[in-house]
């Protein structure tokens, strides 16, 4: 998590030494990272792209030269994401934003290469591009070439020389989605000067919760509002939808199976998961797996540990139009980006990674509630902690302490079709009456797009 700061000015010892003294420091971590890399680029394809907008900031190189006297009238937002998980969190946003003002123009940003890719997919109206580096340079020829009104970060994008350069231009900077773990908060303590000058400056922050936006204000944010999850409302739910059904029969899952889906998985938590299905398959034989992993540079190595296991299995990336008969009866393993989504629309029992590793604090489990799944996680879900303790108070998930816990409730879910029933509806009922996120952000948002607007409103 970077640090960031929006509106006003700032004192003549925060505005000459801090953005060269950061300059230098990202300096001398990209130098430390430079061989890291440039293995990573060579050995996965990443980071290969985006180099001249993230280093230098043209990241609109193909649009002409915007000068004073031909921007046009039209107000600009640039909504940010960091990667395929932020970018399908502003979809919902965005489609509501746009209904609204259907005269501003949007401009989307990312700073992975497969956030780039996906932001390409589902905004193809809008202007995309890559997320500068916050070196002071980037930033302000970005800032020079976009020209917004108005900077919509999701969830936790905070950086000081992006704010700063904002700042002086008079940008609004909103955090939507906002949220603040126990770890993040920790770290801002043992900055508290410098967080508490960063934070004071955003014009809004609106919080998933009470308990987050407490820690907003404690650092000092004086604009901060509780709104809920937007991943709420990006939670479809349907499993009769059109990618769901295209995937269903492309793996050939047929009437009369069971589908065990884990997602958004690290290591080990794939090998656990393996031989989980392979015990629960002596019980339930027409128990079909499918594992989605978190990163696309792992998909190799899970298709090592597949295929050393001599298990059948298929990748969705070499499943055609003849899929099913590929596919049938085999474990899937989807090594494609953006279907984790429609995939969860599959499971009848579905394990959210990142949950067991103890390192990343857990993946998203709204959307496989929101299909009615009897969901699953592990121990580490502090990134998730007010969505976590709700599903459990509802009774609409279970957290497993460990992999034999996580192996007993597979095998009893999967045995017991009314306890299953039973798991899966109350967590579609709690995703369903926690939905009505975005319109109140996208109020929050036009209080700062248009004061006296938003005045008259509150009034």
């Amino acid at each position: 998590m970077g640090l960031r700061v929006a509106g006003g000015h700032l004192s003549p010892r925060e505005r000459i030494p801090m953005p060269y003294l950061l300059n230098l420091v990202y300096v001398l971590v990209l130098v430390l990272a430079s061989p890291w890399l440039m293995y990573r680029a060579l050995a996965t394809g990443k980071y290969r792209r985006g180099w001249r907008a993230k280093l230098w900031g043209d990241v609109l190189p193909l649009a002409p030269r915007r000068s004073l006297s031909t921007v046009p009238a039209r107000r600009c937002v640039w909504f940010h994401g960091v990667s395929v998980g932020e970018i399908h969190l502003v979809r919902p946003l965005v489609a509501a934003f746009r209904r609204r003002y259907p005269q501003d123009r949007v401009v989307i940003s990312s700073t992975t290469d497969t956030g780039y890719d996906e932001a390409r997919k589902w905004f193809p109206e809008a202007e995309v591009c890559f997320w500068p580096c916050d070196f002071s340079w980037a930033v302000h020829r970005a800032l020079d070439q976009v020209r917004p009104d108005l900077v919509v970060l999701a969830e936790s994008e905070l950086w000081p020389n992006f704010i700063w350069a904002a700042a002086r231009r008079r940008v609004k900077l909103a955090i939507i989605n906002g949220r603040m773990s126990p770890r993040s908060a920790a770290r801002f303590r043992k900055v508290r000067r410098l967080a508490r000058s960063v934070v004071a400056k955003l014009d809004l922050i609106a919080a998933q919760t009470e308990e987050y936006a407490a820690a907003y204000r404690e650092l000092g944010c004086p604009n901060v509002v509780v709104t809920g999850s937007v991943k709420y409302d990006g939670a479809g739910g349907d499993r009769g939808n059109a990618r769901t059904n295209a995937l269903r029969t492309m793996f050939g899952i047929g009437a009369g199976e069971l589908v065990l889906v884990a997602g958004s998985t690290q290591a080990p938590e794939e090998a656990a998961i393996l031989s989980i299905y392979r015990r629960a398959r002596e019980r339930c034989p027409r128990l079909r797996l499918i594992i989605v992993p978190r990163h696309q540079d792992r998909f190799e190595e899970v298709a090592r540990l597949l295929a050393g296991a001599g298990v059948a299995f298929a990748r969705r990336s070499e499943l055609g139009l003849a899929g099913a008969a590929a596919a049938s009866g085999k474990v899937i393993l989807v090594d494609t980006i953006g279907e984790l989504n429609a995939v969860w629309g599959l499971a009848d029992v579905a394990f959210v990674g990142g949950s067991f590793d103890g390192l990343r604090g857990g993946q998203n489990m709204i959307e496989p509630a929101a299909y009615g799944a009897a969901v699953l996680f592990g121990p580490h879900t502090w990134n998730f902690q007010h969505i976590v303790s709700q599903l459990k108070a509802h009774q609409a998930a279970i957290e497993c302490a460990d992999t034999a816990a996580l192996e007993r409730e597979v095998v009893r879910l999967l045995s017991d079709g009314e306890a299953r029933r039973r798991l899966g509806e109350a967590a579609r009922n709690f995703v369903q009456a926690q939905q009505g996120a975005t319109e109140k952000t996208i109020l929050a948002l036009g209080r700062l797009l248009d004061p006296q607007a938003g005045a008259a409103q509150a009034a």
